[in-house]
């Protein structure tokens, strides 16, 4: 049921004396003891146990909101809150829940960085569950897991299969253009591969239309039978043949429709079809001579507004990331 170790969680000075403070509330009022509260985790991972999932959140988020940081089971009961939240398929309370576990093992000062590394690795794994699953989880995990260095050093070091999870999910996001740079120079440097991160290379690095035509069809097989991404295979073949039409118009010049239509495996009307979609989505300087069966492009320059934004994007990732570490360096007394 949980995962990850049960030493100290530091949290925030301002979290241990809020739960001291009512800790001392409820000894002295009530009477009430810590082996009592150990029941309360006992009792919520028993009925995590049985299935009774909503019990056992509430259960659990009492023992946490109670017990201090650096209790026994403070970090289990961390876990199995995200867990029972995930099993329920409440998904803004999971995320909210992995936003928690992000900022506590940021916080835990006392792991060594071998635990923390592992403690990433497994939020990595439990996110699948969430990301994929939320609205705009997809967006969330490229933002999390390909523009933060802690968690792509994570995934590089203990679990680059995940770079399937990631490429799938800048090939199917709007924002493709925010994570499409980045997420090629990762898989230059990785060995790991698979039909759908060799889709993507075979495209933007060595520009083979054939290969990535071949790629495509293996990669229906892969999404089909992988438990996370099977729900978003039409997404995915969407915005692949998207992709396959956007770069092959901006390297020429005047392109045959029909051709186009094999490469993408559509009906050369349904072609004609998808390249004006294309060329409205993709906002390409084109114009489709359908008397000739031809498309042709014109020039491409991008905006200077595009360009502002494009320099600008990681700004806040940059400075969220400076305001954790002085937050650690703080809470470690440097």
């Amino acid at each position: 049921m949980y995962s990850g170790s049960s030493g100290i969680n530091a949290e925030y000075g301002e979290k241990n004396r809020d739960s001291q403070e009512l800790w001392n509330y409820l000894g002295e009022n009530y009477n009430f003891q810590r082996e009592q509260l150990e029941d309360v985790f006992h009792y919520g991972k028993f009925m995590y146990d049985v299935g009774n999932y909503a019990i056992a959140s509430s259960h659990l988020d009492i023992y946490r909101n109670i017990a201090p940081a650096d209790s026994k089971f403070y970090s289990s009961a961390q876990w199995g809150k995200l867990a029972s939240e995930i099993l329920q398929q409440n998904w803004d309370q999971a995320m909210d829940e992995l936003e928690r576990l992000k900022d506590n093992i940021m916080a835990a000062v006392h792991l060594t960085q071998s635990e923390v590394l592992i403690q990433r690795a497994w939020l990595v794994h439990w996110g699948l569950f969430v990301y994929f699953n939320h609205p705009q989880g997809r967006d969330k995990l490229i933002d999390d897991f390909l523009h933060q260095k802690t968690y792509l050093n994570a995934i590089q070091t203990m679990c680059p299969h995940i770079l399937r999870y990631i490429t799938t999910a800048v090939v199917i996001s709007k924002r493709r253009r925010d994570g499409v740079k980045e997420l090629i120079k990762v898989l230059q440097q990785e060995s790991y591969k698979d039909p759908i991160t060799e889709f993507v290379e075979s495209l933007y690095v060595n520009f083979d239309f054939d290969e990535a035509q071949s790629k495509l069809k293996e990669c229906t097989t892969v999404i089909e039978n992988d438990f996370f991404i099977v729900g978003c295979l039409d997404d995915f073949t969407e915005n692949a043949r998207l992709i396959i039409s956007e770069i092959f118009c901006r390297i020429h010049q005047r392109i045959e429709i029909d051709m186009l239509a094999d490469k993408l495996n559509m009906a050369p009307a349904e072609a004609e079809k998808w390249v004006v979609n294309m060329i409205r989505l993709a906002h390409l300087d084109a114009k489709i001579d359908s008397k000739n069966g031809y498309v042709v492009m014109g020039g491409t320059s991008t905006p200077i507004y595009q360009k502002l934004i494009d320099k600008t994007k990681d700004l806040h990732l940059k400075a969220n990331s400076c305001c954790q570490k002085v937050d650690k360096k703080l809470a470690l007394g440097i």
